[in-house]
């Protein structure tokens, strides 16, 4: 790839970070990983994920130090800025728009395009800094230097992906022109990647004595990247020369580590006096951070523990009970005088539901008959010892179950070799059927009568899914479909075709229940002739470029996933456009290399 000059951001739930390569060539080099928060006394490869503004929504501040600057403000001054922190969590599971809007820790809204774009602002301009200072040279590196890429949950939507490439975007990450810099990496197989090249020595498991991860042809893992907020799981499987291919689409959940903090919460809730933990909440945001920063450590282990028991919170419960023992000690828990302690049993409680989700994601796979050989647990929530011991007494049996030493760093390092080499991940699983609308001949025997309708004297079908990709496909590194697009009129500029998917694998009809509209292309039919669309689905994001086939021009048709409105009906102003692929189109084709 010439001068490997990569930036990999990995943009999380809780924490964020990112590292670097600045090698020459072919030159092989560990990435450089920023640590951070050494002025507050902390040492760690990423920094919390949150962000403050003042009330004109300037950005003053992110992670260790919005936090920090957060938790000096007094009550009414901290009402006057807008405090966002977990609002990663906002993309998940939701179609998206550019008016969305977040809440901040005041309940006091913002444009979430603007909380995302500052938060990668903030990290791109750290990077680049941090590079300059550490290069010394005359020629300063700017943004268009380098490669980026940005992690992304594998689950995600792609409205979730097209928002963040806005974002960073309007972040000054790349420029109009310049999109195919940013690349986006799926973070489990970034932290995939990152693994294949540990020595055994690099992962945390008594039973683990061969070299390395297993690299011959065949070998195949699963890899639960467990983040704050979302659990990533994928199936690779390794080919020749340590390509990977995708043997199970990507699954997952909402269940990662901030479940855990959120049982925590609702326990604390419940053995203090009624309201009290509550008030605590509202009256000192700053001590709250404190308790659930040491709890984040005491997340790692498997035992007994005890945290500090904030004087405010302490002194509160006393007036609210009118006794000094004021804690519920039947619920798994006793009270000190400056510590709450928390029985084991209780600790692992926290975690049932999480768990719960997992093991019932994994069996899923494991019912496919594949022939796993090893679980890769990845992530800072794969740190817990109490996530790791489940997952070994669950599948142990089956596989070997390992962990990165340094779990949290694995994805921001995949993610430079990924962006070094961005087709190490050879084939994908399609997680949805794929397809345009478009009208046919009608056909008596196999239309529905509700869906005839007449134009140019010819009696038509309406609303028929035309079938792309289906689901659970292979799908090649930068595979492609075809698509035909003729105009309808003489005169017809311009072409609107409504895109849709599906879990069904031969949808009939695109609003056939199950089947949703996901984005739409406009496509460029200027000076006549038909367009022959070429759809991307083998990468990380799905992209497509037209071409005039009578004058030969290429165009980046740009698929909207953002749409505010989302009907699985096509609209009656669209006959025209619909019709215009009519019997037209051609049957998709094999990708081309």
């Amino acid at each position: 790839m010439g001068d490997s000059f990569v930036i990999a951001i990995d943009f999380g739930t809780a924490f964020s970070g990112y590292a670097f390569n600045i090698t020459k060539g072919q030159e092989k080099s560990d990435p450089h990983l920023q640590r951070w928060g050494r002025e507050y006394g902390f040492d760690t490869p990423k920094t919390p994920t949150c962000i403050l503004f003042n009330e004109d929504e300037k950005c003053l501040s992110f992670g260790y130090e919005a936090k920090m600057a957060y938790k000096e403000m007094s009550g009414e001054e901290a009402k006057k800025h807008y405090f966002f922190e977990d609002f990663k969590m906002a993309l998940y599971s939701k179609h998206l728009s550019n008016n969305l809007e977040i809440k901040d820790a005041n309940g006091k809204s913002m444009k979430a395009l603007k909380v995302f774009s500052e938060s990668l602002r903030f990290l791109k301009d750290d990077a680049l800094r941090t590079i300059n200072r550490n290069t010394g040279g005359d020629n300063l590196f700017i943004a268009s230097d380098f490669t980026w890429v940005l992690t992304v949950p594998a689950i995600w939507d792609p409205s979730a992906k097209q928002f963040m490439r806005k974002a960073a975007m309007q972040a000054g990450i790349v420029t109009e022109g310049d999109e195919e810099k940013l690349v986006m990496a799926l973070e489990p197989e970034a932290a995939s990647i990152w693994c294949k090249k540990l020595p055994s020595d690099g992962f945390i498991s008594e039973k683990h004595n061969e070299k390395s991860l297993d690299q011959s042809a065949g070998t195949q893992y699963i890899v639960i990247d467990c983040g704050g907020g979302t659990i990533d799981i994928t199936v690779h499987e390794v080919l020749d020369g340590g390509f990977l291919k995708e043997l199970h689409k990507v699954s997952g959940n909402d269940l990662g580590g901030q479940t855990v903090d959120r049982k925590f919460k609702q326990f604390l809730r419940e053995i203090f006096p009624e309201g009290v933990w509550d008030q605590f909440e509202q009256n000192s945001p700053s001590a709250v951070q404190k308790v659930m920063y040491e709890f984040t450590y005491l997340k790692q282990v498997d035992k007994d523990v005890q945290i500090s028991c904030p004087f405010a919170l302490g002194s509160l419960a006393k007036e609210k009970s009118g006794t000094e023992n004021f804690v519920q000690s039947e619920l798994g828990v006793s009270w000190d005088g400056d510590f709450i302690k928390i029985s084991r049993d209780k600790m692992r409680s926290f975690y049932d539901q999480s768990l719960q989700g997992i093991t019932e994601n994994l069996q899923k796979i494991f019912n496919c008959g594949l022939n796993i050989k090893y679980i890769l647990l990845v992530g800072g929530y794969a740190q817990s010892e109490i996530l790791q011991q489940h997952i070994t007494d669950q599948f142990g049996q089956q596989c070997k179950v390992l962990c990165p030493f340094r779990a949290q760093e694995a994805i921001l390092r995949g993610a430079v070799e990924f962006g070094r080499n961005p087709d190490i991940v050879a084939s994908r699983k399609s997680s949805y059927t794929y397809g345009f609308a478009v009208c046919e001949k009608f056909d008596e025997s196999k239309h529905k009568e509700g869906k005839k309708f007449t134009a140019k004297g010819m009696e038509l079908s309406r609303d028929i899914f035309r079938k792309l990709v289906e689901e659970g496909e292979d799908l090649g590194w930068e595979e492609t479909r075809e698509f035909l697009c003729s105009p309808a009129r003489e005169d017809q500029v311009e072409m609107k075709l409504k895109f849709f998917r599906s879990l069904i694998k031969d949808p009939v009809y695109v609003d056939d229940w199950g089947v949703e509209e996901v984005g739409s292309f406009i496509v460029d039919m200027t000076g006549g002739g038909k367009v022959n669309l070429e759809i991307d689905f083998g990468s990380t994001e799905i992209t497509a470029t037209g071409t005039n086939q009578i004058s030969g021009n290429k165009q980046t048709v740009k698929i909207d996933f953002m749409t505010t409105d989302r009907e699985c009906v096509i609209d009656d102003d669209a006959e025209e456009d619909a019709v215009s692929v009519g019997t037209e189109q051609s049957d998709p084709l094999e990708g081309r290399d």
